[in-house]
C-alpha cells in the first residue's frame, strides 16, 4: 500500500517536474524582483509565508491526491496560454503586477492541463492563496490608503465627540483640546493591515467553513472588520494622547498598536465565522 502511495506520488511529480523547473526559471528574474519587495517593503513581508501556506495545503492533501486519477484537461490550455500572454504584456510593458499575477495563472493552467480537473478541484485554494503574495499596483495602494485615512478619522472625531471631548477634524488630522493634533497618516489608514488581514480572512474561512458560499461571506467580511479594527486603534491612540500618554504616538508603543489590529481584527473573524456557519448550517 505505501508503495503504491509512493509510485503515484512519483509519477505525478514526474509528469510535473520539467514544466515547473522550467517555468520557474522563465519567471527567475520576475520572481526575484518579487522576493526582493517583500524583503524591502514591510507592507508585503507576509508574502515570505504565503508560497510556504499554501505548499502546506497541498502537501496535507496529498494522500488524497495520490487517490485521483490522472487526467490532463485540454481544456485547461486556455487558462495557461492566458497566463503566458499576460507574461509577455506584463513584461513587455514593465507592469510588475500583471507579470507576477501570470505566474499564478500559468502554475495553475500548468496543473490543470498536466493532472486533471478533479487534482485542481481540490487544491484550488492553494493557487488562489499565492495571490496574496503579490504587491497590489501603488495606484491602487493610494487610491485605497486615503480614503481609509478619512473613514478612520471621520468615525474617530465622531465618537470623540459623542462623549463630549469636543475635537475638530481636518482632513485626516484630529485637532485635541491643548493644541495638540495627531495625523492619521498613511501609515495608519489600515491599508497595511487590510492586505495581510485579507489574506488571514481567506485561509481562516477555507479552514473553518465548509461551504463555498460560507467560505466567500466570510473572506469579504474581512474588509469592514480591517477597517473596524484600525478605527479602534486609531480611537484607543487618540484617547490615550488627550489623556497626556503622548508617548503612545512613539515607537514602541506606535507599532504595539499595530499589531492590536490583528489582536482585534482575528477576535472579531472568530465571532463573525461562528455566525457565517450558523447561517450557512
Amino acid at each position: 500500500m505505501a508503495e503504491s502511495i509512493l509510485t503515484k506520488s512519483t509519477n505525478k511529480l514526474g509528469i510535473l517536474a520539467v514544466p515547473l523547473v522550467v517555468t520557474v526559471l522563465v519567471y527567475l528574474p520576475t520572481l526575484y524582483d518579487l522576493v526582493y519587495d517583500w524583503y524591502t517593503d514591510s507592507n508585503y513581508s507576509h508574502g515570505f509565508l504565503v508560497p510556504l501556506v499554501s505548499i502546506y495545503l497541498i502537501w496535507t492533501a496529498r494522500k488524497e491526491l495520490n487517490k485521483l486519477p490522472v487526467k490532463p484537461t485540454s481544456g485547461a490550455l486556455a487558462i495557461l496560454l492566458a497566463g503566458i500572454g499576460m507574461f509577455v504584456v506584463g513584461t513587455a510593458a514593465a507592469e510588475y503586477f500583471t507579470a507576477r499575477m501570470s505566474f499564478v495563472l500559468t502554475l495553475f493552467g500548468l496543473t490543470w492541463y498536466l493532472l486533471g480537473y478533479e487534482t485542481i478541484k481540490k487544491i484550488w485554494f492553494a493557487f488562489f492563496f499565492l495571490c496574496f503574495m503579490i504587491p497590489v499596483p501603488y495606484v491602487v495602494y493610494y487610491a485605497v490608503s486615503f480614503p481609509m485615512q478619512l473613514i478612520a478619522t471621520k468615525i474617530t472625531v465622531g465618537v470623540l465627540n459623542v462623549i463630549g471631548m469636543g475635537v475638530v477634524r481636518q482632513g485626516n488630522i484630529i485637532h485635541l483640546a491643548g493644541g495638540l493634533s495627531l495625523e492619521v497618516a498613511d501609515a495608519c489608514s489600515g491599508i497595511r493591515s487590510l492586505v495581510s488581514l485579507l489574506a488571514l480572512g481567506a485561509i481562516y474561512a477555507y479552514w473553518t467553513q465548509k461551504k463555498l458560499l460560507a467560505q466567500a461571506t466570510l473572506f469579504l467580511s474581512t474588509i469592514p472588520i480591517a477597517v473596524f479594527a484600525n478605527v479602534v486603534r486609531v480611537l484607543v491612540t487618540t484617547l490615550a494622547a488627550s489623556l497626556g500618554l503622548t508617548e503612545i504616538t512613539e515607537d514602541p508603543l506606535h507599532s504595539l498598536m499595530g499589531l492590536s489590529v490583528f489582536v482585534v481584527a482575528f477576535i472579531c473573524l472568530i465571532v463573525a465565522g461562528a455566525v457565517v456557519r450558523r447561517i450557512f448550517r
